[in-house]
């Protein structure tokens, strides 16, 4: 009975962080699964699963919320898309240690994100919609292939580089999830790497915790969701660095 909780269990708590910090919960979801016993690739197509249904979720409750800007969401969302698409052939035909690598440097710059105060931005700050897609297009391209969504790296890029506002930053970086996850989803599963009941389970029990999630984001001050995350990603990096450099995955 305990073994037939645990799965929902990590759904509520990955879609929470999902919803709070505007991630996809790859980061989070893909190394708890590899402790599990899953394999890396194996994690990775759950993980996708998962970031589809509390992206999309997300992404909802911040619209009725009136932070997100549908148009710029679009855009860089759609290049996520287009980079998305290629990620199931990068998961099939490079090696596992080369995409664990990848993962790492990707959790490497999220703990930079989080440890380092990003400046806030401008309020009506805008970019082109073309230069966000060509930002989308490469950040989905990576992401995607080791099971993470993206957003770790878009909001440090629209925040840290272009100006914009964290809390819009946030909201665009989880709806560029939406976009890549699902065209990453179609990828994997052509290419026979989605575990679909098991994402189904993770990714349904998800949706309860981005709830919880989104609403405690637009509550909690900023600075305070920051400090917490960044003490995941921590235990994060040295554990699945251990399993990389002892073999085990």
């Amino acid at each position: 009975m305990g073994g037939f909780l645990i799965p929902p269990l990590i759904g509520m708590g990955v879609g929470f962080f999902a919803g709070f910090l505007g991630i996809g919960g790859g980061t989070i979801l893909v190394p708890m699964l590899v402790l599990l016993g899953y394999g890396f690739k194996t994690a990775v197509g759950i993980s996708i699963t998962q970031m589809v249904l509390s992206s999309l979720f997300g992404t909802y409750l911040n619209h009725r919320k009136g932070v997100l800007n549908l148009q710029e969401g679009i855009a860089i969302g759609f290049g996520g898309a287009v980079g998305g698409f290629f990620s199931g052939w990068m998961t099939a035909f490079l090696p596992t240690e080369l995409l664990a690598g990848v993962f790492l440097t990707l959790v490497f710059i999220a703990i930079l994100r989080f440890y380092f105060q990003l400046p806030e931005g401008e309020k009506n700050r805008q970019f082109s919609q073309l230069g966000l897609f060509f930002i989308g297009l490469g950040v989905g391209m990576v992401a995607i292939s080791v099971g993470v969504g993206g957003a770790v790296l878009i909001t440090p890029i629209l925040t840290g580089f272009l100006k914009y506002p964290l809390k819009r930053s946030v909201s665009l970086s989880l709806m560029f999830v939406v976009f890549s996850s699902v065209s990453g989803f179609i990828s994997h599963s052509i290419t026979g790497g989605i575990e679909y009941r098991e994402g189904l389970i993770i990714g349904s029990a998800s949706l309860i915790g981005t709830y919880v999630g989104v609403k405690l984001y637009h509550w909690i001050h900023p600075v305070h969701h920051k400090r917490i995350l960044l003490i995941w990603y921590l235990l994060i990096f040295f554990l699945m660095g251990y399993k990389l450099l002892t073999g085990e995955i």
